[in-house]
């Protein structure tokens, strides 16, 4: 059995992330369109109606309020037609509680997986009944730009954490508020002292962060709140 492989190269951090138009369980889709302005998490699961991907879904879509107050959109990705998805949508809120509103994208071909390099080369047997390799769990959070700037992926076995998704991305729009002068540390959430970068000079450190503390030249300390 071969295994499908990209064609359009390695995505990393900083790339631009791929155009696509496609199908979803809201209609057509034009990627780009749907973004516009805001930010994006673009997250993949291997098959519809099935346990894993199943809670994820539930538990992204009670989480959407959290994400779309942060100019945050969401879509899905799983290998399996828009009117499968459909009849899944009503599985999951009925199990979850939720109200899935954000588009699963319909990609029983593979192709915008493989656009985003989302197939399982690690087990073989993740595989759907004509025997193509299934999705993995991959999510991309993606600027208003369209640059890729974070990439996690999953296996199939593992659910994601929708807790460290949202805390990413109130990293990363800490860190572009303040023109990426601060990143954040091991296990930091908002509130939390964040880091000086090390592209900032004391003396500029001083009148951008009167409070902050040094622990040592390379780790310096600061509250955001005034």
């Amino acid at each position: 059995m071969s295994i499908p492989k990209p064609n359009n190269g390695t995505l990393r951090l900083g790339s631009i992330a791929p155009d696509f138009t496609t199908d979803t369980s809201l209609g057509e889709l034009h990627f780009y369109e749907y973004i516009d302005q805001s930010w994006c998490i673009l997250f993949s699961h291997p098959d519809d109606f099935t346990p894993v991907c199943t809670t994820e879904l539930g538990a992204f879509a009670k989480l959407e309020p959290e994400f779309t107050r942060r100019g945050v959109k969401m879509i899905g990705l799983s290998a399996n037609d828009a009117d499968s998805h459909r009849l899944w949508i009503k599985d999951i809120d009925e199990i979850t509680g939720s109200h899935l509103s954000f588009p699963i994208i319909a990609d029983p071909d593979r192709r915008i997986a493989l656009l985003y390099d989302m197939i399982d080369h690690q087990d073989a047997t993740n595989i759907d009944d004509k025997g193509v390799q299934l999705t993995i769990r991959s999510v991309f959070i993606i600027d208003p730009a369209k640059t890729i700037r974070l990439i996690m992926t999953y296996p199939a076995s593992c659910g994601r954490n929708t807790a460290e998704v949202l805390r990413v991305v109130d990293s990363l729009q800490t860190s572009d508020r303040l023109s990426r002068k601060v990143t954040t540390p091991i296990n930091w959430v908002p509130g939390d002292d964040v880091i000086i970068a090390p592209t900032v000079d004391d003396n500029e450190a001083k009148q951008l962060f009167p409070k902050f503390r040094s622990i040592k030249p390379y780790l310096r300390l600061t509250p955001l709140s005034k």
